[in-house]
C-alpha cells in the first residue's frame, strides 16, 4: 500500500459504498444493525486497515535500513514512521470503550519512555536491553513483549515510541528532533550494533502484526469483535463513552494538561521526533470522524451524533459547534510542542495550549449532555 493519505481514497470508497447500499428486508434469523453502529464499525475497520498499511511500509523501510544502515535509509525509515503515525493517530478515539485496542494499547503506544531501559544515552554508555546480554541473550518479539513495562510503566520496550527512540535517539535540540547517527547500527562502529538492529526490526514487526490483528477484529462478515459489538444493545453507549473519555481524560488531560502543568519534555507524546503537534491534530480528526461521520471534508458514515440528533437536535448541534472550536484551537498550537509549553502563562505557546485544553473541556461537557439526551451517564475517566 501507499502513504496513509494516499489510502484515503480507498477508505472513502469503502465507507461510501456501505452508506449507499440499498436497504434490505431483514430475513428471519438475521440481526438488524443500526446504521450508526455499522458506520462506527466500518470506520474502525478502514482506519485500522490504513494504519496497518502504513505500518507495513514502515516495516519495509526499517528492514532496508537494518540491511544497509546509512543516512539515506535512516531518513527513509523516519519518514515512514511519521507517515504511519498519521494514520494510527486517527484510530485513538476507539479506545476506552471495551474494544480490542484497550488490551493491546500498552504494547502499541505506551509513553513516556525511559530511554535507558531500551538503550544507552549520552553519559550512560552501557545501559538498556540492547546492552544487557546477560538478562536478554536474545532479542525477539516475545522477549520484548515480556519486558514491556516490567518494573515500572515508563519501562517501555515496544510500540511506536520505542521505535521512535531507536530511529531518532534522545531529543537534545530545542529547535528540532533527535538526530541519532546511523553509525549506531553499523557493526564495528558502535557496541552491540547488531542487537540494536535486531531490536528495531523485532519491535516494528510486532507493531505491524498487532495493527493487522486490530483491523481483523473489526472486519465485516467474520466471527470477531465487530460481530459481537454490532449485536450488543449497549454498543452506542460504549462508543460514546470512548469518545468522551478520550476527549476529557486522554487528549485534553494526559496529552495537553499534564505537559502544560509540568513543562516536562518527557510528557510530550512523540518527543524524540518532535511530531506531537501532528499527533494532536490527527487525534482530533479521528474524534470528529467518529462523532460526525466527516473525514477530510467528506461525509463517510452516519456518525454517532446522528443517534443524538434523533433524541435532541440541540445537543448534537452543541457538540458539533464545540468540535469546530477545538479543532481550530489544536491546529493553532505552535511547533515544536516541547517549546510551546515553556515560558510564563502569557507566552503564545502556552496560551494556545490552554485554549485547546479549554476547548476540549467544552467538547466533553457537550458530549456529557448528549449522553443525557440518550439516557446515559457517561464517565469522564477510564474505569468509572
Amino acid at each position: 500500500m501507499v502513504h496513509p493519505f494516499a489510502t484515503q481514497e480507498r477508505v472513502l470508497a469503502l465507507l461510501l459504498l456501505a452508506s449507499l447500499a440499498p436497504a434490505q428486508d431483514v430475513a428471519p434469523g438475521v440481526v438488524h444493525v443500526d446504521p450508526v453502529i455499522r458506520g462506527y464499525a466500518d470506520l474502525c475497520y478502514t482506519t485500522y486497515t490504513a494504519a496497518g498499511d502504513g505500518a507495513a511500509k514502515l516495516e519495509a523501510a526499517v528492514r532496508a535500513f537494518a540491511e544497509r544502515p546509512e543516512r539515506a535509509t535512516l531518513d527513509a525509515a523516519r519518514k515512514a514512521w511519521i507517515a504511519a503515525r498519521v494514520a494510527y493517530s486517527r484510530t485513538e478515539t476507539f479506545r476506552f470503550c471495551g474494544g480490542p485496542i484497550d488490551d493491546v494499547e500498552p504494547l502499541l503506544n505506551a509513553w513516556p519512555v525511559d530511554e535507558v531501559y531500551i538503550d544507552c544515552v549520552p553519559g550512560l554508555a552501557a545501559t538498556g536491553i540492547v546492552h544487557d546480554v546477560a538478562h536478554f541473550p536474545r532479542i525477539n518479539e516475545h522477549v520484548l513483549t515480556y519486558a514491556n513495562e516490567r518494573g515500572g510503566e515508563t519501562n517501555v520496550s515496544v510500540g511506536w515510541h520505542a521505535i521512535e527512540f531507536l530511529l531518532w535517539g534522545q531529543d537534545q535540540d530545542p529547535n528540532g528532533p533527535g538526530d541519532r547517527s546511523p553509525d549506531d547500527f553499523v557493526d564495528g562502529k558502535k557496541p552491540h550494533a547488531d542487537r540494536r538492529r535486531q531490536y528495531l526490526v523485532a519491535t516494528t514487526r510486532l507493531l505491524c502484526r498487532q495493527l493487522g490483528e486490530l483491523a481483523a477484529a473489526w472486519a465485516p462478515d467474520a466471527d470477531n469483535h465487530r460481530r459481537r459489538f454490532e449485536r450488543d444493545p449497549d454498543a452506542l453507549r460504549q462508543a460514546l463513552t470512548g469518545a468522551l473519555v478520550f476527549t476529557a481524560f486522554e487528549l485534553g488531560g494526559e496529552r495537553l494538561a499534564v505537559a502544560y502543568e509540568t513543562k516536562n519534555q518527557e510528557q510530550e507524546h512523540s518527543c524524540f521526533s518532535d511530531t506531537s503537534c501532528s499527533d494532536l491534530v490527527q487525534n482530533q480528526i479521528g474524534l470528529v470522524a467518529v462523532l460526525t461521520g466527516e473525514l477530510d471534508g467528506a461525509r463517510i458514515a452516519p456518525g454517532l451524533l446522528t443517534a443524538v440528533e434523533r433524541a435532541d437536535a440541540a445537543s448534537a448541534a452543541n457538540v458539533r459547534s464545540a468540535l469546530a472550536v477545538a479543532t481550530s484551537a489544536i491546529a493553532a498550537i505552535p511547533q515544536p510542542f516541547d517549546q510551546a509549553f515553556l515560558g510564563d502563562d502569557t507566552a503564545p505557546g502556552r496560551r494556545a495550549i490552554l485554549a485547546a485544553i479549554e476547548a476540549l473541556e467544552h467538547v466533553a461537557e457537550a458530549l456529557t449532555f448528549a449522553g443525557h439526551a440518550l439516557g446515559y451517564e457517561l464517565p469522564l475517566r477510564p474505569g468509572n
